[in-house]
């Protein structure tokens, strides 16, 4: 309680008075939103260029399908229209909806409600799960994304579990989320397999071994995002400006919106509108690298919201830690491109972008020939 005095009385309380209170007290920035701040702290406050009123947002009223995330109806998944249309995405935007997909609504709700059950938890219990509590590595509830490494902090908690099998998360992960989580994780391999075939099929990759499976899919991790209401959502983010790391990502949103994805006119945002049932899937870095760009891996972010909390789950299919990804041999060979990007090993790559601040596509350069 003397915390909460104390921030109120001092909206420009040091970063560390911020980090006792938000990190080491557990209260996270959620409990910062729920002592209902006149104004925003200021390791909160975003440079200008990075607010929200310099987004140059592109004009989805219009017809045209350039101006608009394609939604694909998941139905029929050996249509040879859907396959193309994966890939076309893949390709042009980088982000597109699946719909009638084959996960139930109900997991997919139970995952929602357990996200706010997590979140809802008492700081005490909250941060048993911080890094510098946590028992495992594969288990880290933080705020923003690297506090350390940034000059203006994002709007944002989250709780990220990396998986290594059912028995380590039945053991470590948070109770009141674990079995919602992994159930959700089994019936997302009804989508994570039919992708990852079409993508390739769409390469010219039509067999796929176990060792391009683990170069693919090898490992997975799950984050459980919180983005409370915000005093001046104007001033900061919830997400800055990044591409992921994954191969491609799996993120359930809830029907509040926020998320923005670079147009392909390199200049615009776009907005990922929330469809009821619906799945955003987006190519990470892995892939595009793996592919030598013909699929992109596109800047996102997320906005915050002034007057209403937001979560958001992403699933995030990687390869294997310890494969080394570089352009396909296949994929060079029936191209006849040269590569554009080095061979590394993806736990190097992972651990240069969890060392710095969100930076754009900065990540992509640490590959580049």
């Amino acid at each position: 309680m003397a915390q909460e005095i104390k921030f109120k009385e001092n909206q420009n309380s040091n970063i560390e008075d911020l980090t006792q209170f938000v990190i080491k007290a557990g209260h996270g920035v959620k409990g910062l939103a729920e002592m209902n701040l006149e104004n925003l702290p200021k390791q909160y406050i975003q440079p200008d260029s990075e607010r929200p009123s310099h987004m140059k947002i592109m004009d989805t009223t219009t017809e045209l399908k350039e101006s608009s995330i394609p939604v694909i109806d998941m139905s029929r998944w050996d249509d040879s229209e859907v396959k193309r249309s994966i890939c076309d995405a893949a390709e042009s935007w980088g982000f597109f909806q699946i719909i009638n997909h084959d996960v139930p609504v109900e997991v997919l709700e139970d995952v929602k409600k357990a996200t706010l059950a997590f979140f809802g938890l008492g700081p005490e219990e909250k941060r048993k799960y911080f890094k510098e509590n946590s028992p495992s590595n594969h288990v880290r509830l933080s705020t923003s994304f690297i506090p350390e490494a940034e000059n203006a902090m994002e709007w944002k908690d989250y709780l990220s579990l990396f998986y290594v099998s059912d028995d380590e998360a039945l053991a470590l992960w948070p109770p009141s989320c674990r079995d919602q989580l992994l159930n959700y994780m089994r019936k997302c391999e009804t989508v994570i397999t039919p992708l990852v075939q079409t993508l390739m099929n769409g390469l010219g990759i039509d067999e796929l071994d176990d060792k391009k499976w683990s170069r693919l899919t090898g490992s997975k991790r799950i984050n459980l995002n919180y983005y409370p209401k915000c005093p001046n959502p104007e001033l900061t983010v919830g997400v800055g400006r990044h591409s992921d790391v994954s191969t491609f990502t799996i993120l359930l949103q809830d029907d509040i919106g926020g998320l923005y994805v670079r147009a392909p006119d390199g200049e615009s945002w776009v907005h990922v509108p929330p469809i009821p049932g619906a799945l955003v899937i987006n190519v990470g870095d892995a892939l595009q690298i793996m592919s030598n760009g013909k699929y992109k891996s596109i800047e996102h972010r997320v906005i915050a919201n002034g007057t209403k909390d937001r979560i958001s789950i992403p699933l995030f299919v990687n390869p294997n830690p310890s494969d080394v990804i570089g352009p396909m041999e296949e994929v060079l060979e029936k191209s006849g491109e040269v590569a554009k990007y080095k061979n590394v090993l993806y736990s190097d790559y992972t651990l240069y972008f969890y060392r710095k601040a969100h930076d754009g596509k900065g990540t992509l350069e640490f590959a580049k020939i």
